[in-house]
């Protein structure tokens, strides 16, 4: 038996008002996933669009030397 079958058994021998919490929970569940999804949906769009903005950013000359950035102690 799948497990949609066995939850399907036991929710039919729930009284009406314990079988409307499973379905609250259930919902409950499916938000939970869909905001999973949107979560990981932002943060791959963020990976990409850091990724195109460094774009080339290597091939540049940059404007300061090492010596530009280094503190002189005396």
């Amino acid at each position: 038996m799948i497990v949609t079958e066995q939850i399907n058994d036991r929710l039919q021998k729930l009284p009406p008002s314990l079988q409307r919490e499973v379905l609250d929970f259930v919902e409950f569940l499916s938000q939970r996933v869909a905001q999973g999804e949107a979560i990981k949906e932002d943060r791959e769009w963020a990976q990409f669009s850091l990724a195109q903005a460094m774009t080339g950013l290597e091939d540049e000359e940059s404007e300061y030397t090492e010596a530009d950035v280094k503190e002189k102690w005396q």
